[in-house]
């Protein structure tokens, strides 16, 4: 430690604040591709990986902590409070459904690819697997909500950054090319001819811009994501505890840690039906911290941890097109176009990031109802990841 050149918890925190928004103002400055296929993530996460590996910022510190007791549960609570279930059901319809199984896709795929590949990685990277199945099931909030339930070390949670972004590049240019198909796949699942149209007008009325925060409502969000995290912490202590006097057995798939994100979730989800969802600034705030979150997370990491690298990103290649097959059969059962199963697939895969990507290029109508299919998927992956993670485990009987 004594040769580590920022040691200071402040100084810390400002190293990990600094790399996120450099960043960020690269891209801005110099609009290069490379920023279309490798998200500023991935960077993000591998600067500290090499600062900590070089000795500048240190690999143990009591912020990495606080990052997971206080960070974590604010953006969590931050993006939930913003899912709007039911204006992406009047504009999606039955592109909703097809997102549902996208994410069932990842599960199940979670589980076979593990299957599949297991015997050359670590014992722990089952709980990679299920940081990843986050991503892919919601977004970057939900891998990092996830890796916190599942314990998941830094270096496999290094291997879903990595496959993440890789599987990107691959996944990204099939949804768009997709749209060249288009018409023959609307006659294949047979989707009604005014289908499109009534998709246009739904987005039309229902979608309105964000106002732009003012002081008072940073003042609102911060009160309500303390207030949240604190009555979530002490009830899950109190649940846990009841747990252990009468389950013990369950410690394995329900830890403290899970029941107190599970609860943020939960209590989150239940907000965004009340007028605290309209309260504007939280998204931008909360995917803030995230970038700054999954810094925290390369701080921690060792580059030994990489050499796993070729079969995990074997298993997540296998991985994506069985959620690929999901999507497909959705759009057959459901009779859905190509344009809403394209953005479905990108809403888990990609996000908020990707997914109005997609949409622009598919039909941009649709950009806002893009994203909020993405915080539909935000809602799922706190509870569907860390499933998927313990059935892969368990699937190898490990």
């Amino acid at each position: 430690m004594s040769d580590v050149i920022i040691t200071s918890p402040g100084g810390v925190v400002a190293v990990l604040c600094a790399v996120a928004a450099f960043w960020f103002w690269i891209e801005q400055i110099t609009r290069l591709k490379l920023f279309q296929y490798l998200p500023p993530l991935l960077f993000i996460y591998a600067t500290p990986v090499f600062l900590n590996n070089l000795d500048v910022i240190p690999s143990d510190s009591p912020v990495y902590g606080g990052l997971s007791d206080f960070v974590l549960p604010i953006f969590i609570v931050l993006m939930l409070i913003k899912v709007n279930v039911p204006a992406a059901i009047e504009v999606m319809g039955k592109g909703v459904l097809v997102m549902l199984l996208g994410a069932a896709g990842v599960v199940v795929g979670a589980v076979i690819s593990y299957v599949l590949v297991h015997r050359w990685l670590a014992e722990d990277a089952w709980t990679g697997f299920g940081a990843l199945a986050g991503s892919w099931i919601g977004g970057t909030g939900n891998m990092a909500a996830t890796s916190e339930m599942l314990g998941t070390p830094p270096e496999q949670f290094g291997l879903a950054v990595l496959a993440d972004n890789v599987i990107y590049i691959i996944w990204l240019p099939i949804l768009l090319a997709s749209k060249n198909f288009a018409d023959k796949f609307n006659a294949w699942t047979k989707v009604p001819a005014d289908r499109l149209e009534k998709m246009d007008r739904a987005s039309a009325s229902i979608l309105n811009d964000e106002p732009t925060p003012v002081m008072r409502d940073y003042l609102y969000l911060a009160a309500l994501a303390i207030g949240v995290t604190l009555l979530a912490s002490n009830l899950a202590s109190v649940i846990f505890s009841a747990m252990m006097d009468t389950i013990p057995q369950l410690e394995t798939l329900l830890s403290e840690s899970t029941w107190r994100i599970l609860l943020i979730t939960t209590i989150s989800l239940g907000l965004s039906v009340t007028p605290v969802a309209k309260i504007p600034g939280a998204t931008a705030i909360g995917t803030a911290l995230i970038y700054v979150f999954v810094a925290g997370m390369g701080a921690r990491a060792s580059i030994a941890g990489f050499s796993q690298a070729p079969a995990f990103l074997l298993g997540a290649l296998i991985w994506i097109f069985i959620h690929g097959l999901f999507c497909v059969a959705g759009a057959k059962i459901f009779k859905v176009d190509i344009h809403s199963v394209a953005i479905a697939s990108a809403a888990n895969i990609g996000a908020a990031a990707s997914a109005p990507i997609v949409a622009a290029f598919h039909r941009p109508s649709l950009v806002p109802v893009s994203i909020l299919m993405a915080l539909i998927g935000y809602a799922l992956g706190n509870y569907l990841a860390p499933i998927a993670g313990h059935l892969a485990r368990m699937a190898v009987g490990q």
